[in-house]
């Protein structure tokens, strides 16, 4: 009779990358979490979501998913539909028991997955997020004004929500299937403000959020999403979620 297997080894990691216009890093990002798991020995999936990229993205996913299989799947929508519905569509594809989101532009790193892993084991975490703004943690290829726009919303952010989480719109996250699942029905905020607010309410149902500091780059290829109308859209998010939490 085969040896069991332990709970370590039976969880599998879903990554969820949505992506627009990111033909030339996504054949790196999922070279880096391909290594990253495989060194670590860890069983683990990648479920990219594309919103309609006319760059050609979807043509590299398809022959990434030969390349990779069984760990690459694209699910594909029709448009840009935005980023926190991404995550939603991509969740219903995905296998694992722990959720994963990140950026596929490089800004966040996939070394530091198994740090947040080995943070969630350690204190049995619900949620465990990368934090540009704790420990050694930090930004990279940011201009001054753009380190005082995020480092100001942030502190915005706490001093109104006080949510006990130091970044609180970072988007580099590894989650417990059945607690996103949960917070994704909690919350009707999709947009720029999908972090936060599910930060937010994580908080306020009493659910622990453990932090591992990461380097935070600026994306190598392409154009930021990030414009005028997030950031008027995340100051109204912040007041909203002060009002209903």
């Amino acid at each position: 009779m085969a040896p069991a297997k332990s709970s370590a080894q039976k969880n599998l990691y879903s990554v969820i990358l949505p992506t627009f216009n990111e033909r030339q890093n996504l054949p790196i990002i999922t070279w880096l979490l391909d290594r990253t798991f495989t060194k670590e020995k860890l069983d683990w999936e990648l479920v990219i979501v594309d919103d309609g990229s006319p760059d050609g993205t979807q043509d590299v996913a398809k022959q990434l998913v030969k390349a990779y299989a069984p760990h690459v799947q694209l699910q594909p929508r029709t448009g840009k539909l935005g980023l926190g519905t991404a995550y939603v569509h991509g969740l219903k594809f995905a296998k694992g028991n722990f959720i994963v989101i990140m950026d596929a532009d490089f800004s966040h790193h996939p070394k530091f997955i198994p740090q947040m892993i080995a943070k969630q084991r350690a204190g049995d975490f619900d949620i465990v997020t990368g934090t540009r703004y704790a420990g050694d943690g930090g930004v990279y290829g940011w201009d001054l004004k753009r380190k005082l726009t995020s480092k100001g919303a942030n502190i915005f952010a706490d001093t109104v929500l006080r949510p006990g989480v130091s970044d609180l719109t970072g988007s580099f996250r590894l989650y417990k299937r059945a607690v996103l699942e949960k917070l994704f029905e909690s919350t009707d905020a999709r947009g720029f403000t999908m972090q936060m607010a599910l930060a937010v309410t994580a908080k306020s149902k009493g659910l622990s959020i453990g932090e591992v500091p990461i380097s935070f780059v600026d994306r190598v290829y392409g154009d930021s999403k990030l414009g005028g109308e997030e950031i008027v859209e995340y100051a109204k998010g912040v007041l909203q979620l002060w009002w209903t939490t």
